[in-house]
């Protein structure tokens, strides 16, 4: 496994992470023992981030990752989790709530402290409370121990750039922006690396656009992008090629992007991940 420098956090993280939405059957209805199964699978493998959420699975996730990590040294992983959205439709920035929900958090995950907190798909939030109200409520956290490294996470790029214009920021989590069908990711890293923030890129698989099974029906992507990607997935078969598996590779290869998070419950698809 290659590591490397998450920004100026001082923490050298696996170059593949783990995505630990699938424990909160976002995808899929996962066995309980194979989630975690799948966590112990990721440490033997020397994946080291784990980023979950209390959103995933209505704080499923957190609370099957917690079983995991309970049986995990915790120095052997660093941890992430975020604050701010709560439900499909449900987000509350507010200082008290985020406050409350690193609390109610680390109880889940059975840890005393978390590495990144991040402030969760931030574009569906009011960007100068999360600058003025939110941000300073997790720096204070920090101050207790509970929280090492302050984050943001979104899809909209343009939103980092606001929020980090405005406050400092040591981590963000960019998801599906850089693949091998949108690659806008990689014209903002040098902005990121002239501020010293760890880019964290998730889901190099397009939430499944990228698959051989193809996207879910909940998926945003236009029925043009669907029909690209299901066509290119067929010409990657016609030459005995994966197309999820290019995919990884391809996301991997930037040198630029830290580490790119996959998620599974399935221990077999992380070995296959990490080869």
């Amino acid at each position: 496994m290659e590591y490397r420098e998450l920004g100026r956090t001082g923490m050298k993280v696996s170059a593949l992470s783990f995505g630990a939405s699938s424990l909160g059957n976002v995808f899929r209805k996962v066995n309980e023992a194979d989630g975690i199964r799948t966590v112990h699978t990721c440490i033997d493998l020397g994946i080291n981030l784990i980023d979950v959420s209390p959103y995933y699975g209505l704080t499923l996730a957190e609370t099957v990752l917690g079983k995991a990590l309970n049986e995990i040294p915790r120095d052997k992983y660093y941890l992430a989790t975020k604050v701010g959205r709560y439900g499909e439709s449900t987000f509350d920035f507010s200082a008290a709530r985020v406050t409350a929900s690193v609390d109610e958090s680390l109880r889940r995950l059975n840890v005393e402290y978390v590495d990144i907190i991040q402030c969760h798909d931030i574009e569906f939030g009011d960007l100068n409370q999360v600058v003025n109200e939110t941000i300073p409520a997790l720096r204070r956290l920090q101050e207790t121990g509970k929280v090492r490294f302050v984050g943001i996470t979104g899809l909209p790029l343009k939103a980092f750039e606001v929020v980090a214009e405005q406050t400092a920021v040591d981590t963000i989590l960019s998801y599906c922006r850089y693949s091998l069908n949108d690659t806008a990711l990689a014209d903002k890293l040098p902005y990121f690396q002239q501020k010293g923030i760890g880019v964290i890129s998730a889901s190099p698989l397009s939430m499944g656009l990228l698959t051989n099974r193809g996207a879910p029906e909940w998926h945003p992507a236009s029925t043009a992008v669907r029909a690209a990607c299901a066509q290119a997935a067929a010409y990657c078969r016609a030459h005995g090629a994966d197309i999820a598996q290019l995919a990884l590779q391809f996301s991997l290869a930037h040198p630029g992007i830290t580490t790119t998070m996959v998620g599974t419950a399935d221990p077999e698809n992380m070995v296959k991940n990490a080869q």
